[in-house]
């Protein structure tokens, strides 16, 4: 079979940068972000969180072949913000919200197994 080792997938090869910038040249406040070893998982949730910010005038995605496991996010922002600006603070609310659910998930599963005790 042709298809690459599913760890490929998953894996950043050494000497790959996880991130990678490029900055846009023709449109001021403008630049891609290649994200190695992603998919449409993350890409998506990114989308949607650049997307709540209000100095973000777009933002999207692609993932170039479904054979290379990257992705390409797009980001133009106003004037006030950069795209770096605009990719930082979105990847660290998205670590704020992940953290709060996965502590919201640990306090239900604790009543839980309190109330599941016999007495």
């Amino acid at each position: 079979m042709n298809a690459p080792d599913r760890y490929e997938r998953f894996v950043v090869p050494e000497g790959t940068k996880k991130v990678s910038f490029e900055k846009d040249t023709k449109i001021m406040n403008a630049a891609s972000f290649t994200i190695e070893r992603e998919d449409h998982t993350i890409g998506n949730i990114l989308r949607m969180q650049l997307h709540r910010d209000p100095n973000v005038l777009f933002a999207g995605y692609k993932l170039p072949h479904p054979l290379q496991y990257k992705i390409i996010v797009r980001i133009h922002t106003a004037s006030q913000s950069s795209p770096t600006q605009a990719y930082n603070q979105a990847i660290n609310d998205l670590d704020s919200e992940l953290e709060n659910l996965k502590q919201a998930f640990e306090d239900e599963k604790n009543r839980f197994e309190e109330r599941k005790q016999p007495y």
